[in-house]
Order: structure tokens, then C-alpha cells, then sequence
């Protein structure tokens, strides 16, 4: 397999700092701002018309991250900060967490402040500032960039067995798409709410043939091979993120309650079957090594490049996929015709 330079991005829905200001407290009437202007006890609330907008970000250094050019929001090539994570708090005792980004030109003056909630607002209530933090802030944006499974999905082994994800071990060997058997260096586990960008998507048996029903993080990428380019992408192998399948019917998001996530790491970025699909394993770079132990890192031989410089990161078309319910059934019918 050849090797081209590839950088993924990664796409986060956010509010703008006018889109969430206080209602009650010392700011009243500012827009969210970053750590050192914000005042604990002070009380938010989104604006009447205030939307999410899907900020795109790419790795960079650190804490700062660059926007990508399919961004919907913010300018494509700035530089993005993550500031902190904060904790609100609503009258019924409900916690929310949302991170801070900021966005700063070239000058290095703050262009915008975005708000990132990690499970959904309520228009109608107001989110009482209880904790800043920002040591929590790198290792919150990672979960949300990791691709991960779920309990029960069953992956297919060097040997051909088909084997629950929660039973794996490191050392265990997996078959992959273009390295053939490849050992599982790290596993890594997580529950987390699933609301919000941490709802799985589920994906129904035979939706897309898949033996079993898929549970996957939003954000994890399938590989799609079309016999026919219905969606005219201008090539037959598609790397596909499972939000843009959701249909509401066969494919959706399964919001409410709790789920386990798992996540596996190999030296390399690789393409797995699980339920029968080719689909991504976890990406090492800079948004999501705040997920992995420190030891691991500098350890094993994983490598940032060797988790970019791969050429089905350039299949990858969820920014070019049209907004359809029908995108999942042309896919389907395209990879078999």
C-alpha cells in the first residue's frame, strides 16, 4: 500500500460566545469567554436562536489545534486553543460538562470564543458556572476524537474467529485490511452518557450486510466500496463516517442511558472488520493521546506518522457527503451493483 500525507480532521459542534451569555451573575449580558474572565455562580443560558455549528480542527502542538478547511465555522487555517473544561450545573441538579476553545489570528489576538457542551442544551434552562478546570480539558476533547466500539461487537481475528470486543487482549492478533494479522498493542475502555456527541450510532444488521448490528462512536470511519459511484465521489472506496449514515430508520443514533466504549490501538492506523465491516481503529495523534497512558506512548513504537501517512485517509468524504437520509441505502445498493 502506498503511503501519501494525509491530515484528518476532526468535526465538533459548538455554540459562539454570543450564543451563550450570562443571564444572572457579575457578567451579566457578556458572552462565554476564557478562564481567566469567567466568574463562578455566574448563570448561562443559550440565546433564542443560537444553533451549533460543526467546528473542523486538525492536530497541531499541544493544546493548539488548527481549523480545518470543510469547517462550517471560524477561518479555515487559524490556529484554536483549548482552553479549559467547565463544569454547569442546572436547577434540577443536572451537570454539564463544556469545553472552551478559542480561536486567535494571526496576530495571536482572540478572534472567537466557542463553546463546546458535551451533552445537549436546554434552551429553556439556565446553567449555574460551578467548576473551571484545565487539566480535564485535553483528556475530554480526546474521548470525543477517539473512535471507539461497544460492548458485544464482535471483531474477526487472524484466525477468522469472530470475537467480542470486551473479550481482546493486548498481544491478541486481528485481521486487517492492508496489514494482514496485527497485533493490539493497547486497549482502552470508557463508559460514558450517551447523549450528545457520545450517543453511539447504531447501525442494524444488513443496513450496510454487516452480520450484526454495529454500535460505533459517531466519528468512527467505515470503508465503503461502491461498484457503482452513486454519490459521485469520483472513486469506488469511500471512508465514511457512521453520523452521515444516520437515516433515523436502519442507522441512528441510540441516545439515553449509559455505554461502554472500547477503543484499540495497533503500531499503525489501521481498517478492521467488525460485524463484518471495515471500519477504522483508533488514530494517535495529538487530539487523542491525552486518552492513552503516558508509558505506552513513548514505549511502543506508535508513531503520529505512522497514523496519518496512510492512503484511505484519502477516501475519507464526510465532509463531501450529501446532507441525505437516503445516503445509507445508496451506498448499500452501490456496493453491490
Amino acid at each position: 500500500m502506498s503511503l501519501a500525507t494525509a491530515t484528518p480532521s476532526h468535526s465538533v459542534p459548538v455554540y459562539g460566545a454570543d450564543m451563550f451569555p450570562v443571564v444572572s451573575g457579575a457578567n451579566l449580558g457578556d458572552g462565554l469567554s476564557f478562564a481567566e474572565e469567567l466568574q463562578l455562580e455566574d448563570t448561562y443560558a443559550l440565546g433564542q436562536d443560537a444553533a451549533p455549528m460543526r467546528l473542523s480542527i486538525c492536530s497541531g502542538d499541544g493544546n493548539h489545534f488548527t481549523i480545518a478547511g470543510n469547517t462550517a465555522t471560524g477561518q479555515p487555517g487559524a490556529t484554536v486553543v483549548l482552553d479549559s473544561c467547565l463544569t454547569l450545573m442546572t436547577r434540577a441538579s443536572e451537570v454539564v460538562e463544556m469545553l472552551v476553545l478559542i480561536e486567535v489570528d494571526k496576530d495571536g489576538a482572540v478572534a472567537e470564543v466557542y463553546s463546546l457542551p458535551l451533552a445537549p442544551l436546554d434552551p429553556r434552562a439556565g446553567y449555574l458556572l460551578v467548576g473551571i478546570g484545565r487539566d480535564a480539558a485535553q483528556a475530554c476533547l480526546a474521548q470525543l476524537a477517539c473512535v471507539s466500539f461497544t460492548r458485544g461487537t464482535h471483531i474477526t481475528l487472524a484466525t477468522g474467529e469472530q470475537r467480542p470486543i470486551e473479550d481482546l487482549q493486548v498481544g491478541d492478533k486481528v485481521l486487517t485490511r492492508d496489514d494482514g494479522p496485527q497485533e493490539i498493542r493497547w486497549i482502552g475502555q470508557n463508559t460514558a452518557r450517551a447523549v450528545g456527541e457520545f450517543a453511539p450510532i447504531v447501525i442494524t444488521a444488513g443496513a450496510l450486510y454487516n452480520t450484526g448490528d454495529l454500535v460505533v462512536s459517531p466519528d468512527n470511519r467505515l470503508v465503503i466500496y461502491q461498484r457503482s459511484d452513486e454519490l459521485n465521489a469520483g472513486r469506488s472506496e469511500l471512508l465514511v463516517k457512521a453520523r452521515h449514515l444516520a437515516n433515523g430508520n436502519t442507522i441512528y443514533a441510540r441516545q439515553g442511558g449509559f455505554v461502554d466504549f472500547f477503543q484499540l490501538l495497533f503500531d499503525r492506523h489501521q481498517i478492521i472488520f467488525a460485524e463484518g465491516i471495515a471500519a477504522e481503529t483508533l488514530l494517535a495523534d495529538q487530539r487523542t493521546h491525552a486518552a492513552l497512558p503516558r508509558e505506552l506512548v513513548q514505549s511502543l513504537r506508535i508513531d503520529d506518522r505512522n497514523h496519518s501517512d496512510l492512503s484511505h485517509l484519502e477516501f475519507d468524504v464526510s465532509s463531501q457527503l450529501p446532507d441525505r437520509p437516503d445516503a445509507a441505502e445508496l451506498l448499500r445498493r452501490a456496493s453491490t451493483r
